[in-house]
């Protein structure tokens, strides 16, 4: 280590309590001369106290301040030095390693060493004025020493006696009164050490437990917001099975069923439905937590948005109550995330709708003009049960639900205010609830008419999804590599309408030879199966020659955030599973033109005929 300067501050020897004082008491005018405030300077100072106390008593016990200027920066130093075979208390040790940036003990033939130090802020102030600050701090408080002050004096008064008896009179005056003047200030520092050496063991002990707490607290926010998404993404894959089999089962092409079955298979298709968005919702709220849901501000349709939420949410009302949702027009332009808007709205409709038995549940939109910049309010009012004025701050809580008749015959997650809240918030608005049991309850959310785009994220693909029109070639051959069978049921009617021949690889330490054998025109390549992974055999793909100019697009149903482009190496485009179908695939392998018709999805494409083997 390199040494930019190290500047002496003085020196002060431990003798008795009243040197611990002292060096309390010097110890925080250094500090504050070198710009330690605030917990920075309550810590140094503890700690100078705490050492001395337990040094105390030691053989030669001295303590020097200086301070250091160092490659990394300032620093201001205390090291107790001592001889003999005392030691410090292990707790002393552990507290002063845990409070101050720097702790060392040293030990050797000539003594002991005990150092500890706390790094100086920066400030506009330069080094020399600070060093000079602190010197002055020293000087205009006197000696470091105050039982070597009391020494000189009492020296200068016996000098005194000598050179004039006529003096010696005064002389006993001026020492009783010293003497008593000493027992007040030993009574009152008796007490004072007292009161001190209580609060700096309960500084010491409540500093140890606030960062134990908040390592406890930020470990634990950790593991429930990994928890959310990894559950979320488990469960996401077979959700999405069921809803395609079942679409599956429904298609026009498919076999002939009865209408009991057909009826049947529609619920199984809704139920899984409801517990996809339920599981995205999830999802949702473990990446706004951890900051990784971003808005896509786009041009919104408001009247077909709330046509939809009309259209979906209409059947969900109990007989009796009305669902009034305003056909709007000649509103200003909004521009903003129409799913994250979406979602907000459906969230706190569907709540009106559930806990209203009788009345209705309205939706009003209004414009408003705050500070020069448009803002749109949703207001939704219900003529439910209401909530009561202790609980109305609650139901923003994550999994809380209101207590007492709102739990009787009604389900849910505890999710829908909580993260329609966050959603606005993303959205830059805000989300305010008021009710009365009773009396029904009103939300107002409040969104800017323009929400400014965040910077492109190239890891969602989704954000780029492919749309196109009629396909403009099609493959001879082709590889996927996949060790989901259920996913490669659902995707194999989509893929032998893309190439005449479609070979299915479902273990991943076959896929290289496979590939290499067949050299197919084009790869699917899944990143989540067991080792080699993904990544692994793109690494491997594209290190050989043969299969390196082979177009390789990868398949995932993780988050497109947690995908770490850095290794996808030549790999053409990154589709999401949950949005696949075949004119993606197609505009992804360089098969067909961008345009924007909307996509169908896997379980509507018909197959066509062709070939395939199964690796």
């Amino acid at each position: 280590m390199t040494y930019a300067g190290s500047h002496r501050l003085g020196v002060l020897s431990l003798d008795v309590d009243r040197d611990v004082f002292e060096l309390r008491r010097q110890g925080q005018l250094l500090c504050k001369a070198l710009g330690l405030k605030g917990h920075e300077l309550v810590r140094v100072v503890t700690v100078l106290s705490e050492v001395g106390r337990d040094l105390l008593g030691s053989s030669g016990l001295q303590v020097e301040l200086r301070a250091e200027e160092r490659s990394e920066g300032a620093c201001f130093l205390a090291s107790f030095t001592w001889r003999g075979s005392g030691r410090p208390g292990a707790e002393t040790v552990r507290a002063a390693r845990r409070l101050l940036d720097r702790s060392e003990y040293r030990t050797s033939e000539e003594g002991h060493t005990l150092t500890v130090g706390q790094r100086l802020p920066s400030t506009g102030t330069s080094r020399r004025q600070l060093i000079e600050q602190a010197h002055g701090a020293v000087l205009g408080s006197g000696d470091l020493s105050m039982s070597e002050e009391l020494r000189s004096q009492n020296r200068q008064l016996l000098r005194a006696l000598e050179e004039s008896r006529a003096q010696q009179e005064e002389l006993r005056r001026l020492n009783e009164e010293l003497e008593e003047t000493n027992k007040g200030v030993v009574a009152l520092y008796s007490e004072l050490s007292s009161e001190l050496e209580e609060t700096n063991t309960g500084v010491v002990a409540l500093y140890a437990e606030l960062e134990d707490k908040t390592r406890q607290l930020r470990l634990a926010s950790e593991a429930k917001t990994r928890f959310w998404a990894n559950v979320s993404h488990e469960l996401r894959a077979p959700v999405n099975s069921v809803i395609s089999l079942a679409r599956l089962l429904m298609a026009s092409d498919a076999d002939p069923l009865t209408p009991d079955q057909r009826q049947q298979l529609s619920l199984i298709a809704g139920s899984g439905s409801t517990l996809l968005a339920l599981v995205e919702e999830l999802l949702d709220v473990a990446k706004a937590e951890s900051g990784r849901l971003e808005p896509a501000p786009a041009d919104t349709d408001l009247r077909t948005l709330l046509h939809q939420l009309r259209g979906t949410l209409g059947g969900t009302a109990h007989e009796g109550v009305r669902l009034d949702i305003p056909d709007v027009s000649d509103f200003p332009r909004l521009v903003t995330d129409e799913v994250m808007l979406t979602r907000v709205l459906r969230n706190v409709l569907s709540n009106g709708l559930k806990f209203t038995t009788a009345g209705e549940v309205r939706l009003t939109v209004e414009t408003e003009t705050r500070g020069g910049r448009t803002w749109f309010v949703f207001t939704t009012t219900d003529t439910g049960i209401g909530i009561p004025l202790d609980q109305q701050d609650r139901v923003f809580e994550e999994f809380y639900q209101v207590l007492g008749m709102h739990q009787r015959g009604q389900s849910g997650t505890g999710l829908g205010l909580p993260y329609a809240r966050r959603l606005t918030t993303i959205l830059g608005g805000t989300l305010a609830l008021s009710s009365a049991p009773g009396e029904g309850t009103t939300v107002r959310v409040d969104v800017p008419a323009e929400l400014d785009a965040p910077a492109a994220n190239a890891s969602d693909p989704d954000r780029d999804a492919p749309r196109t029109a009629e396909p403009v070639g099609r493959l001879g051959s082709l590889v996927v590599v996949d060790d989901d069978p259920t996913f490669l049921g659902l995707l194999r009617p989509t893929l032998e309408r893309i190439a005449e021949e479609v070979t299915e690889v479902t273990v991943s330490s076959r896929a290289f030879e496979v590939i290499r054998k067949r050299k197919p025109d084009a790869i699917l390549v899944d990143l989540v199966m067991p080792a080699p992974d993904g990544y692994t055999l793109l690494g491997v793909l594209a290190r050989d020659p043969v299969t390196a100019r082979i177009p390789v697009v990868v398949l995932t149903s993780t988050d497109p955030s947690e995908v770490d482009r850095t290794r996808l190496t030549h790999a053409r485009s990154v589709l999401n599973k949950t949005h696949l179908d075949r004119e993606r695939i197609l505009l992804a392998l360089g098969l067909a033109p961008a345009v924007s018709a909307p996509a169908s999805p896997v379980a509507g494409d018909a197959p066509a005929e062709s070939g395939r083997t199964t690796a």
